[in-house]
């Protein structure tokens, strides 16, 4: 009889231990994701209180900022044949998800400058502010290095590709040559390449200028952040066009993962980078796309909403992921 009540009692603590480590992951997670929401509020009020001209900031950060973030990051980070096979599954999950939003913005009979604004919103994830403290939380230091370097690429793709089309839908109606001739003139783009250039060449640049670098590049990320909690406090509701809000959404949270699983199923990669790889490509929309989106006027309000959308039911969808790839 002693014996079963104690083995009850076990099983009753068990039990609520186990619940209670589960609400301490729960709360763990919440709070990786609040600070990204803080910033958003900080911007947002910000602009409410004393109206800032979100332009001329975004055009700071794209352009003074973005170059030294890019630098250090392609400087500290070596690339190897390690990445090769992260590098292709990036390449093709961004060209199938540039197809398809493509197809479904065309279908939706969108104008040039609102599937421009689509194409930001559906192929370009949040990876480096969201989503690498995630990875890091979920899978560790091992996960986090590879979370790094898939950030670093989406970071080259967002500033060229995204820089393209963004250009490319702009209200100044930019051929593709001019947009071409746009990308070539971004500093990020000779920023990056300074970087791997000095990496490969094992050229050691002084602490002192590293640490220079750093403060600019550290301040670039809650720039971007304010930038996006300023525009949506500007965000008139009858200029948003909430269906293709809609297909952006689903094509972000849903499809994205979805074909993240389909991609990597024929690539030899090892179960960490197969968890990394789909965690980042189930992220809400890059805070990025908000600042190209202003910097060429490509239906801005379209892309801050759905950039706010993504993240906010990405408070639900990430832990589902999360579930769904027996991380706890």
């Amino acid at each position: 009889m002693t014996l079963s009540i104690q083995l009850i009692c076990y099983i009753d603590l068990n039990s609520w231990n186990n619940e209670l480590q589960n609400e301490g992951a729960k709360v763990e997670l919440v709070l990786i994701i609040l600070p990204v929401f803080i910033i958003f509020f900080i911007g947002f009020v910000g602009q409410k209180l004393i109206g800032f001209d979100i332009k001329s900031i975004s055009t700071v950060a794209l352009y003074l900022m973005s170059p030294f973030l890019a630098f250090r990051t392609f400087y500290t980070n070596a690339l190897t044949m390690e990445y090769f096979y992260i590098v292709l599954f990036c390449l093709i999950l961004a060209f199938i998800l540039l197809i398809i939003t493509w197809v479904v913005g065309t279908f939706m009979k969108t104008t040039r400058s609102e599937l421009s604004a689509m194409i930001l919103g559906g192929m370009f994830m949040n990876s480096g502010n969201y989503g690498a403290p995630v990875v890091l939380f979920a899978l560790g230091a091992t996960g986090f290095d590879y979370a790094v370097m898939i950030m670093v690429l989406h970071g080259l793709f967002i500033n060229t590709f995204g820089i393209f089309f963004a250009s490319l839908g702009g209200g100044e109606k930019a051929t593709w040559k001019q947009s071409l001739h746009r990308v070539i003139r971004m500093p990020v783009v000779y920023a990056a390449a300074i970087g791997i250039l000095l990496q490969e060449s094992q050229v050691t640049v002084p602490q002192a200028v590293i640490n220079g670098v750093g403060l600019v590049a550290d301040a670039s990320i809650p720039t971007v952040m304010l930038v996006l909690g300023m525009q949506l406090a500007v965000i008139s509701r009858k200029k948003v066009a909430y269906r293709y809000v809609a297909a952006v959404s689903v094509i972000r949270i849903i499809v994205s993962p979805l074909l993240a699983v389909g991609i990597l199923y024929f690539l030899p990669v090892n179960d960490p980078v197969k968890q990394v790889a789909i965690i980042l490509a189930a992220m809400p929309t890059a805070a990025n796309t908000t600042m190209l989106a202003l910097q060429f006027n490509t239906e801005p309000d379209l892309v801050s909403f759905t950039t706010l959308v993504t993240t906010l039911v990405s408070i639900f969808s990430i832990p589902l992921v999360l579930f769904f790839l027996g991380i706890s």
